[in-house]
C-alpha cells in the first residue's frame, strides 16, 4: 500500500509540469510581428486566410487618423519653397515615424467556419453612423478613440466561407497574405494545396505564416517527464503520424524550426519567392535548466516576398491544375465609405479661422495639434490631412506652433 508520501514522490519521479508566460501575452507578439510588416511595407490590401472571428481583421479595418501626405501645391498654394524648410509638417508621414499608420483599402477574410465568419462581420462592420458622412455633430467626447473616428479613405471588406484547396479568383493578385496560427490544423488532404495555391495562383507580394514551434514545448515540462505529465493539458498526435504531444486538440502536426524552415525553403524555391525564417515569443522568465536558447521562440514566423523576375505565368499555370471545382461563398461584403470631406479641403486662412474660433470654444490658448484633429470641424476642414492643419495654423496671424 502506497503512502501518500510515495505517491509524491512517485509524482515527482515522473516529472513535473511548468508554467510558461509572456509579456506581452503570445498572440499579441504575433499580431504585433504581422502589423509591424504591413506597415514597414505600407501594405493597403490584406487577405487573412483563417480569418477566424475576425481578430486581425478588426484591427486592420479601423480607420487611419489623416491621410498620406498631401501634395506640395495645397501646403504651399502660392509659391513652392526653394529649400527644405524646418516645419512640424515633417512629423508627420515620415519613414521615421516608429509607427506609421496603416491605409487599408481592401480587406479581405477566408474561413471555414460559417460560425466564425458572423462574428468576424460584426467585428468589422462599419460604424452606425457611417451611412451619414457629412454629420458633423458627432459628440467629441464619444468621437475620441471611438468607432467614429472619420474614415478619409473608402475600403472594401469581403468574407469569404471556405477551404485553402480552392481557387478564388477574387484573390489572386492580394498584395498581402496573413496565415497566422493556420497551417498547423490543416489535415493532410489540404495541406498540399497550402503553397500551390497562395503562392502559385494568388502570387501576392507578401505572404505572413505564423505557427507554433514543437521545439518550445519542452519548456511546458521538466527535461525528461514521462509523456503523461505533457498529456495532463497537452494532446496526442490526432493523425497517429508521430509521437508528439501538442497545443491543440486540433492540431494536425507542430514543426520544429528546422523543419519548418525546410518546408518555408522548398516552397519558397518551387514558386519564386524568398523566404526569411525566424520566430518570436520568448518565456519571460527564464527556466531554471537554461533551455530558453535552445529551444527558441514560441512561434515560428515566416515572411515569403515575390520574386517579380520569374516566370509567373508559368508557374500560375502548374499551381492552377491542382486546384478544386469547389467554389467559395461570399457571406458578406461592407463598403466603409470615405468622408464626404476627404481631400476636400477648405483654404489655409479658412483652417485657421475654424481652429481660431475652436480654441476659443474651448477656452484654451494652447492645444497639442493631435488635440486639435480630433476635433471633428478641424479635421473635416483639412479634408484628412493633419500637414494642412499644420500649415494654415503657421501661416495665420497671431498662431504659433512649437
Amino acid at each position: 500500500m502506497l503512502s501518500e508520501t510515495d505517491s509524491t514522490s512517485s509524482d515527482e519521479d515522473l516529472g513535473r509540469e511548468l508554467s510558461v508566460t509572456f509579456f506581452p501575452a503570445l498572440f499579441l507578439q504575433r499580431r504585433i510581428w504581422i502589423l509591424d510588416i504591413l506597415r514597414r511595407e505600407n501594405v493597403s490590401d490584406v487577405l487573412d486566410i483563417g480569418c477566424g472571428e475576425g481578430q486581425l481583421l478588426s484591427v486592420l479595418s479601423v480607420p487611419s487618423p489623416w491621410l498620406p501626405a498631401p501634395p506640395q501645391f495645397l501646403l504651399y498654394p502660392n509659391s513652392q519653397p526653394e529649400e527644405p524648410i524646418t516645419s512640424p509638417l515633417n512629423l508627420y508621414n515620415t519613414s521615421s515615424d516608429p509607427i506609421p499608420n496603416l491605409h487599408i483599402t481592401r480587406l479581405v477574410g477566408l474561413d471555414i467556419s460559417t460560425r466564425d465568419l458572423e462574428f468576424a462581420a460584426q467585428a468589422i462592420a462599419p460604424p452606425v453612423n457611417a451611412e451619414n458622412t457629412e454629420d458633423s455633430s458627432i459628440d467629441p467626447w464619444r468621437y475620441r478613440g471611438s468607432k467614429d473616428t472619420v474614415r478619409w479613405e473608402e475600403m472594401t471588406a469581403k468574407l469569404w466561407e471556405g477551404g485553402l484547396e480552392t481557387i478564388n479568383e477574387e484573390f489572386v493578385g492580394t498584395e498581402c497574405i496573413v496565415s497566422s496560427e493556420v497551417i498547423e490544423h490543416l489535415p493532410p488532404t489540404i495541406l498540399p494545396f497550402f503553397a500551390p495555391i497562395l503562392l502559385g495562383v494568388y502570387k501576392p507580394k507578401f505572404l505572413l505564416i505564423t505557427t507554433p514551434s514543437y521545439t518550445f514545448n519542452a519548456l511546458f515540462t521538466s527535461p525528461n517527464s514521462h509523456p503523461s505529465v505533457r498529456l495532463r493539458t497537452g494532446y496526442s498526435d490526432p493523425t497517429c503520424r508521430t509521437d508528439r504531444i501538442f497545443r491543440h486538440d486540433d492540431h494536425k502536426f507542430e514543426w520544429t524550426p528546422e523543419e519548418f524552415h525546410e518546408y518555408c525553403k522548398k516552397e519558397a524555391v518551387e514558386w519564386g519567392y524568398n523566404v526569411d525564417v525566424s520566430d518570436i515569443g520568448r518565456a519571460q522568465d527564464a527556466d531554471e535548466w537554461g533551455r530558453d536558447t535552445e529551444v527558441g521562440g514560441a512561434s515560428l514566423v515566416a515572411i515569403f516576398t515575390r520574386i517579380d523576375v520569374v516566370d509567373r505565368d508559368a508557374i500560375e499555370e502548374k499551381a492552377r491544375a491542382l486546384f478544386s471545382p469547389i467554389a467559395h461563398r461570399c457571406l458578406t461584403t461592407f463598403i466603409h465609405p470615405a468622408h464626404a470631406s476627404a481631400q476636400q479641403p477648405l483654404p489655409l486662412h479658412s483652417i485657421g479661422d475654424i481652429v481660431k474660433s475652436r480654441m476659443e470654444d474651448l477656452r484654451e490658448s494652447f492645444l497639442r495639434v493631435e488635440e486639435l484633429w480630433y476635433e471633428p470641424e478641424v479635421a473635416q476642414a483639412c479634408g484628412g490631412w493633419i500637414e494642412l492643419l499644420i500649415a494654415a495654423v503657421e501661416q495665420y496671424d497671431g498662431s504659433v506652433i512649437r
